[in-house]
């Protein structure tokens, strides 16, 4: 017999889609973690492996809000297992790329891929949250943190030892992803979330006056801005920072950027509960405020306290941005789709065009001066203080309520 918390959350199915973010995510993450080899093989300078991140993160981008408008309004059930496809070709042709152009061309469908899975996977985890909003999406998003830790360690493992070819490998985790797809698709089509989804997308109205929204969309953005191309500045650039500051190898530096995606993993996993209980304005102004402190002294620490820092930035970053989508969402009930493919597209777009400037930065400077000037990003978190207060309504609820029967099989 099921506990009672399993049945008002459809736990199977948002873990099902924490398992394929974590595939998703390990994927893509697998592209910068390679930068290295791409580097030596093509030999690339920085502008061009920003512009790599940036390919990868637009392409992962410029769909988002679009599919999530969309779905909102004419759910598909199999769209998710569909934009796994597009990753898996990118996979494919990844290890087989011969030339700069084709490996732009392999980063943008997998960019392409994540376009349809974010906003696709995170309107169906709010589906099956039982009204635990926050949770749902912190169980969602933590399943693409350990992915990216995931991927820069096989990286290390697997990538760097066998070459650019053993990238095919992972296309099998692409194909496994996508059955799993296919079982929450027939879930989300026959339990009822499906049409309660559109029906909430028809009838939504804002929870403050459309004047506070847009106020409150634009905090959040600068929010975004602030939190993502500083973790650009880490997620791209981190090995080669360990590398020509404290002379590690690339291994270890791999191995290092792992410790920090895992601790991003970790601030994902608390931030959504947390938001849940103590509100989610607080989190978000504790997360990106509360980290300036610990990024002011990163550039200045040795390479004890540069491992030390990195896991607290990370942690406490990450716990800021489930909480923003559910918030946003909050602010817009209806539009939960449009919502998170906005906020995800938009983070993925500011994290390849930050990615981009801050190469084209180093090169003219040099890998540490991109570390102090970041420094100073996480200060936007003060614009928290103007959000306006939302507490979730019982009618924001109304789509998850039809499914809640579902979950038991008859035969049981």
């Amino acid at each position: 017999m099921r506990l009672y918390w399993l049945v008002t959350t459809a736990f199977e199915i948002l873990a099902a889609l924490s398992f394929c973010h974590l595939l998703n995510d390990m994927m893509q993450s697998l592209i910068p973690a390679i930068y290295p080899i791409l580097k030596q093989n093509f030999r690339l300078d920085f502008t061009q492996v920003g512009l790599i991140t940036f390919v990868l993160q637009l392409s992962g981008a410029l769909l988002q809000p679009v599919v999530g408008f969309y779905s909102d309004r004419h759910p598909r059930p199999y769209a998710l297992a569909t934009g796994m496809g597009f990753t898996l070709l990118g996979m494919l042709l990844l290890s087989k790329a011969g030339s700069f152009s084709m490996v732009l061309a392999a980063t943008s469908l997998v960019g392409l891929g994540s376009s349809i899975f974010h906003p696709e996977s995170s309107r169906i985890a709010r589906a099956a949250s039982g009204g635990r909003h926050g949770f749902a999406q912190s169980f969602f998003q933590v399943g693409g943190n350990f992915g990216s830790a995931l991927g820069p360690l096989l990286a290390a493992f697997i990538v760097l030892r066998n070459g650019q070819s053993s990238i095919g490998w992972f296309s099998i985790a692409a194909l496994v992803a996508m059955a799993f797809l296919v079982r929450v698709g027939s879930w989300y089509q026959g339990s009822g979330a499906m049409h309660a989804a559109r029906r909430a997308a028809s009838a939504g109205h804002d929870a403050v006056s459309s004047r506070q929204v847009g106020t409150a969309v634009a905090i959040l953005l600068a929010l975004l801005f602030s939190k993502f191309v500083y973790l650009a500045s880490l997620g791209s650039y981190y090995t080669f920072y360990l590398i020509n500051r404290f002379g590690l190898t690339v291994q270890s530096a791999q191995i290092h950027l792992f410790v920090f995606l895992g601790a991003v993993a970790a601030g994902t996993i608390v931030g959504g509960p947390v938001g849940d209980r103590i509100g989610r304005r607080q989190v978000i102004l504790a997360s990106i405020l509360g980290v300036l402190p610990f990024t002011l002294a990163l550039p200045y620490a040795n390479l004890f306290w540069t491992r030390i820092l990195t896991v607290i930035i990370g942690m406490v970053l990450a716990s800021a941005f489930s909480v923003i989508v559910v918030y946003a969402q909050e602010l817009m009930p209806g539009r939960v789709g449009m919502i998170a493919g906005l906020f995800f597209g938009v983070a993925f777009g500011i994290s390849g065009i930050g990615a981009a400037a801050l190469g084209a930065l180093a090169d003219r400077t040099d890998i540490s001066y991109v570390y102090r000037l970041c420094s100073y990003l996480p200060a936007i978190g003060v614009l928290a203080f103007w959000l306006p207060r939302v507490e979730p309504a019982a009618s924001h609820h109304e789509q998850v309520s039809p499914v809640v029967p579902e979950l038991e099989p008859a035969a049981e």
